[in-house]
């Protein structure tokens, strides 16, 4: 029972980028300490990249979401205070 409550801990989302990017420093930190067994450091590879995934999708969404600001919104933004498109 232990295990399936750690393994189902390990593979929660994170609550955001910066959680996933700080609990991803702590895993990589710990493995290259070695002093992580064999099964630990299995897990903890297995988080991390989990991580990873989850890191670089939210860059990716970020990128995308810039790129469609730069084409539509910010290019038409006019200081003269109008404020029609929001």
């Amino acid at each position: 029972m232990t295990k399936s409550n750690k393994n189902t801990a390990a593979s929660l989302q994170p609550e955001s980028y910066e959680a996933a990017s700080a609990e991803l420093e702590k895993i990589v930190a710990a493995m290259e300490a070695g002093q992580l067994s064999l099964e630990a450091s299995l897990s903890a590879y297995q988080r991390g990249a989990e991580l990873l995934q989850y890191c670089q999708h939210k860059l990716q969404q970020a990128q995308h979401q810039v790129r469609m600001l730069e084409t539509d919104k910010l290019k038409n933004f006019s200081p003269s205070g109008s404020r029609n498109e929001c």
